[in-house]
């Protein structure tokens, strides 16, 4: 489906967050274009408010070759009886990033309005989750969004020690077999430093950027194949 243009304006450059627009424009449209030109929404979780477009002066990514896991994580991992899906509760792993709650934060940014959008883009194809399961227990999850080559993280949950760490890494693994190297994580917080996620400049992001596009890698198979199934890590 070919997608809405969009006509995005430079980033200010006064700012750190490099603002690009404000608006009260959220469709699956314009969040695939966003994403696929470096940008991505910050809302503030008031609907009232018009949503900020971003594209930071300073980008957090994770390449896949610097991932550091650290000896209590591998073990976690060896030991787990989690079962590892893709794209299989969406919808589920959305409304729970939504409910959990964030340390210093009051409320959530995924407003009921982000998760139409996000929820529209994952049944175009371009927007995908991780799940961990115990049982037929959803205990963490992972989605985002796919910028054309890139696989950009949103948000992550979990209910069990360690699920969002290992959910990460099922999808480091996956993102490997397709051929991509790394990941937009938008944000670098102290936990994902900890694993090897650095910061780099928004000139650099955008050419990486589109360096993978030009690439032209498909990060997930259609939802028919076989190969979008569960794992079972021991």
């Amino acid at each position: 489906m070919p997608l809405t243009p969009t006509i995005w304006s430079a980033p200010d450059p006064r700012g750190e967050l490099g603002l690009v627009a404000l608006d009260f424009e959220l469709s699956p449209d314009r969040v695939l274009s966003a994403f696929r030109n470096g940008i991505f929404p910050w809302p503030d979780g008031d609907p009232r408010h018009p949503v900020p477009w971003v594209c930071p002066r300073r980008r957090a990514i994770l390449e896949f070759a610097r991932l550091r896991v650290p000896r209590s994580l591998a073990r976690a991992r060896r030991r787990s009886r989690l079962r590892f899906t893709v794209d299989e509760a969406f919808a589920e792993v959305i409304g729970a990033c939504a409910s959990s709650p964030r340390p210093g934060q009051a409320g959530t940014w995924i407003t009921p309005a982000m998760i139409e959008a996000y929820t529209e883009v994952h049944r175009r194809g371009q927007a995908h989750s991780v799940e961990a399961w115990e049982g037929e227990t959803l205990v963490a999850g992972l989605y985002g969004v796919d910028a054309g080559g890139v696989f950009a993280g949103e948000s992550m949950f979990h209910r069990v020690d360690n699920g969002s760490k290992l959910c990460l890494w099922h999808l480091a693994d996956h993102l490997l077999t397709r051929g991509s190297p790394w990941m937009d994580i938008q944000q670098l917080t102290p936990h994902l430093e900890a694993l090897g996620a650095r910061e780099i400049p928004r000139a650099e992001f955008l050419r990486r950027l589109r360096a993978e596009q030009g690439a032209g890698r498909a990060l997930f198979p259609p939802a028919s194949d076989e190969a979008r199934g569960s794992v079972v890590l021991a």
